[in-house]
């Protein structure tokens, strides 16, 4: 799942330049905020006050706090999807100064580009099952806690889903069935809704595409679902309304250092609809750009190894007729 959440934020490989070690690393960690008002970090100040009235700053009023000639920022974003808005949010909710820049829209790329489900994983947890494998167990609980988390904060942009699961042989039956009764029973207090089995008639009248022959009946489970870009956006704002400079359509055209210790010190920009160019100063920069990742990773040294190999996912569009509106369909053979 991606890091779509407001109040909780799973950071995963991020490649993070610090201007205070003057490093450059590919770190895995979490970062949980809790749920009071105070964050704990290393002032032990208060979460600041989201911007009162009505309005957010406009993006003019953004690029203004951008262009600041005197501001240094604690913490500069680069990138606007899930994880880069993820990261600005966290920073400025625990009182940093943060910058965010987006070359294109916010949600443009892969965080637009989702299965639009947020899941804890049927398939690893059989993989635990099966392997007696707890790292797999673990992520499956802590993935379904965070769906959970995501329904009750925003609730006008996510949904349970209910997921039909055909069932072709009869041994299959019961296996499938346990198999998902325990994917409820991990959710805990926290599950959607029960899982339910259905039977042959009942599957085909829901799904009259579906092969029937050697159909026996169907289970069917609830996972949530949400609209991805839309959610990438919320995050953003909420950033901006706590204090972060937020602006999308701006360009990093290059990294800047002191020139006394070679440590980065922030960034040069582009206006992409203007092609004005300003020099933002930061104490971190934190390369949050996906596929794009090694692209910023050359900007910093030029002969550095390069470390993402981007890969393709396909997504099939099909027509309405094949499945009713507000249910899903898993294959288990594939």
């Amino acid at each position: 799942m991606a890091a779509f959440q407001m109040g909780r934020f799973k950071i995963s490989k991020l490649l993070v330049y610090s201007a205070g070690t003057g490093i450059a690393a590919y770190t895995t960690y979490k970062v949980v905020a809790p749920r009071s008002r105070v964050i704990a970090d290393s002032t032990n100040s208060r979460m600041p006050e989201p911007l009162a009235g009505k309005f957010l700053p406009s993006r003019a009023e953004q690029l203004a706090k951008l262009k600041s000639p005197n501001k240094v920022f604690d913490v500069l974003v680069i990138g606007g999807g899930a994880t880069g808005t993820g990261v600005a949010l966290d920073a400025a909710t625990r009182g940093l100064s943060t910058a965010l820049v987006e070359l294109d829209d916010f949600s443009s790329g892969t965080s637009s580009r989702s299965t639009k489900l947020i899941h804890g994983g049927v398939r690893y947890l059989q993989k635990a099952i099966m392997k007696l494998d707890y790292e797999q167990y673990h992520m499956v609980r802590e993935a379904l806690q965070e769906r959970a988390n995501l329904l009750e904060i925003a609730p006008h942009l996510s949904s349970p889903l209910p997921i039909m699961l055909p069932v072709y042989k009869w041994w299959q039956v019961p296996y499938f069935w346990a198999g998902i009764k325990c994917y409820d029973l991990v959710a805990g207090s926290r599950n959607l809704k029960p899982s339910y089995f259905l039977s042959k008639t009942n599957a085909l009248e829901l799904f009259p595409m579906l092969k029937s022959d050697s159909l026996k009946g169907a289970i069917v489970y609830y996972d949530g679902q949400h609209n991805d870009a839309r959610m990438n956006v919320a995050i953003a704002l909420t950033a901006a309304r706590y204090g972060a400079a937020v602006a999308n359509h701006t360009a990093v055209v290059s990294l800047s250092k002191d020139p006394a210790s070679g440590k980065l010190n922030g960034a040069r920009l582009r206006d992409m609809t203007t092609g004005e160019e300003w020099d933002v100063r930061a104490k971190t920069v934190i390369n949050a750009t996906g596929p794009f990742t090694d692209s910023i990773r050359t900007m910093a040294d030029g002969e550095v190894r390069k470390i993402c190999q981007p890969s393709i996912g396909v997504h099939i569009v099909l027509p309405g007729y094949y499945s009713p509106a507000n249910m899903g369909l898993l294959d288990p053979a594939t």
